[in-house]
C-alpha cells in the first residue's frame, strides 16, 4: 500500500505541475500577443494624436486671433502721415497696441485650450492595413 500512495502522490504532483505549466504558457502567449498588437498600434496612435493636437491648436488660434482683432481697428495699430499733396510719407506703428494684441491673443488661446479638455481619437481599421 505505501507504494501506491507514493505513486499516486507523484502522479498528482506531475498533473499539478503540468496544469501550472500550461497556465504559464497560455499567459506568456497572451501577453506576447498583446505586446505585438500594442507595438503595431502605437505608431498609428501617436501620429493621429499629433495631427489632432495640431488641428485643435490651429482652429483655436485662428478663432481667438479673429476675436481679438475684431476688438481693435487698424487705426489703433498704425498711424499714416501724409504730405501736403496727400502722398504717404511715413507709416508709424504703435508698439504698445501691437504688444497688447499679441498678449491678448496668447492669453485667449491658452484659456480656450484649457477649456477644451480631452478629445476622443479613434483608429479606423483601414489604418492597420495601410489603406
Amino acid at each position: 500500500m505505501p507504494n501506491f500512495f507514493i505513486r499516486f502522490g507523484e502522479k498528482f504532483k506531475q498533473k499539478k505541475n503540468r496544469k501550472i505549466l500550461k497556465i504559464i504558457i497560455i499567459l506568456i502567449i497572451a501577453f506576447s500577443t498583446l505586446k505585438v498588437i500594442l507595438d503595431a498600434i502605437m505608431p498609428i496612435f501617436e501620429v493621429l494624436c499629433k495631427d489632432k493636437a495640431k488641428s485643435i491648436a490651429t482652429i483655436v488660434s485662428n478663432e481667438q486671433a479673429t476675436n481679438v482683432m475684431a476688438e481693435h481697428s487698424y487705426d489703433e495699430i498704425f498711424t499714416i502721415e501724409k504730405d501736403n499733396n496727400g502722398n504717404i510719407t511715413m507709416i508709424k506703428s504703435n508698439i504698445i497696441a501691437i504688444n497688447e494684441i499679441i498678449s491678448d491673443v496668447a492669453i485667449k488661446i491658452q484659456e480656450e485650450l484649457n477649456k477644451k479638455g480631452r478629445e476622443d481619437i479613434s483608429i479606423p481599421l483601414r489604418k492597420f492595413y495601410r489603406i
